[in-house]
């Protein structure tokens, strides 16, 4: 009997420790996962050797071709990070509605797709110093039998746009009430639209377009003459940004400071966006701050 009752006691307390150590491991678990919510350092991204980013596929910003990542934003990205001392770039393609919420997602560094600074924005997110500036223009089927020039030319003719999902053209037209855009998830998305004729325009920003028009063979479309959207009778000048987490405000200083110096030197910002289609005019004013456009100013 002794026997028998020395055994069922070290069965309970076997089953005793499993349980402890079980319940450890949980809170392990639970203690890794709550770092969801910690900050991405300059020193992190050196030790990897690798930055990730975030591209909607749109050139010239960030594309692909011939199976390598390419655009302006990725060879400004190159080169910055290059002098940060982090050599390695890697992409991940995203749907534009996409880009900000799988950042927040961590399931990457930061976002280089040119995005717009907005206050909208600004709210999910943290912006770098303004990169490029650009305007819009209109893809339009050839003879461009609508004259359409503007956004309120499209509400005023009542003509069929599209505009990729989450992107500063689907909010001129949500603001100026054109009615059921079609909301496409990236550019060659909205370049079919017109080639098909289920649209009648595709709003985006003028160097996109006549990048795709004058690099896809066989394209039969237009595009517009570049225009500013006038949103309740105010100009809207958008400038394009890197964008991190609200968290990694560290890394985005150690960027925005060496950024800056090319921003600063037209010479090198040419060299590196040039080749992409922008010019001298994309460079934003050394004026023109991230607190203001977040401002909406």
């Amino acid at each position: 009997m002794r026997t028998y009752r020395d055994r069922r006691q070290k069965i309970r307390t076997a089953a005793a420790v499993a349980a402890t150590l079980i319940a450890a491991a949980t809170a392990l678990t639970a203690c890794t996962k709550t770092d969801t919510g910690s900050e991405t350092t300059l020193q992190d991204l050196k030790d990897a050797g690798v930055v990730t980013v975030a591209y909607a596929n749109e050139a010239p910003y960030s594309f692909d071709k011939d199976g390598e990542l390419t655009g302006g934003t990725i060879a400004l990205h190159r080169e910055v990070f290059k002098r940060l001392g982090v050599p390695e770039l890697k992409g991940v393609k995203t749907d534009w509605g996409g880009l900000i919420p799988g950042l927040n997602a961590k399931r990457y560094d930061l976002v280089s797709a040119g995005m717009s600074i907005t206050p909208a924005r600004c709210e999910q997110a943290s912006f770098s110093v303004p990169e490029i500036n650009y305007t819009t223009a209109l893809m339009v089927p050839p003879g461009n039998p609508k004259h359409l020039t503007d956004m309120d030319s499209i509400k005023r003719t009542g003509a069929k746009m599209a505009a990729m999902t989450g992107a500063i053209e689907a909010d001129y037209a949500s603001e100026l009430d054109i009615a059921n855009p079609m909301l496409v998830k990236d550019q060659q998305s909205g370049i079919d639209a017109v080639n098909s004729g289920r649209v009648d325009a595709f709003a985006l920003t003028a160097v996109s377009l006549n990048y795709a028009k004058t690099h896809t063979p066989g394209l039969n479309v237009e595009v517009t003459k570049p225009f500013i959207a006038v949103i309740n009778g105010k100009p809207q000048n958008p400038a394009g940004a890197t964008v991190f987490r609200k968290e990694d405000s560290a890394l985005r200083d150690a960027y925005n400071a060496e950024v800056k110096k090319i921003l600063a030197d037209r010479t090198s910002y040419m060299s590196i966006l040039g080749p992409f289609g922008f010019t001298e005019e994309n460079i934003p004013a050394a004026s023109l701050t991230t607190e203001q456009l977040c401002r909406g100013e």
